[in-house]
């Protein structure tokens, strides 16, 4: 490959992980915001962060599709529906087990604000979910 070619690849992909970040933390807001209701109604915490969990990777996959890797997708129903079962597989699974093995350690076993040991979870999974995006969910 070309050094221009190179550049221009990674300078892509630098984008596209802007794109992927502005989309997480848009999806961190929803994560913890319904998190922060469902605590406060009373559902368990490991309950409810597989719920805000699963909120969130929906929220992320709709705005993947149509912004971080827009340029690879084409709009046809059933690849759609390929992409949000890969996402599932692939982000869904590092993000809600991820979420829940720590939140169990932090939140559980440690006894840290949930609200806090929720933002710790999501960043450990943050680069996997890229890496699993970029390569396998929505590639070309």
């Amino acid at each position: 490959m070309s050094p221009a070619l190179e550049r221009s690849r990674r300078t892509l992909q630098g984008w596209r992980l802007l794109k992927f970040s502005v989309v997480g933390a848009a999806g961190i807001a929803v994560q913890l915001a319904t998190l922060a209701v469902l605590v406060a109604m009373g559902v368990h915490y490991l309950l409810a962060t597989a719920l805000a969990v699963e909120i969130a990777i929906l929220h992320n996959f709709f705005w993947h599709r149509r912004f971080t890797w827009a340029s690879r997708l084409s709009g046809a129903g059933q690849a759609a529906t390929k992409s949000l079962i890969r996402f599932h597989l692939g982000n869904g699974l590092i993000s809600l087990l991820g979420n829940l093995i720590t939140m169990r350690v932090l939140a559980g076993v440690l006894h840290l604000p949930v609200i806090g040991a929720n933002i710790l979870a999501i960043t450990i999974c943050w680069l996997s979910n890229f890496f699993i995006g970029d390569r396998w969910v929505f590639r070309r």
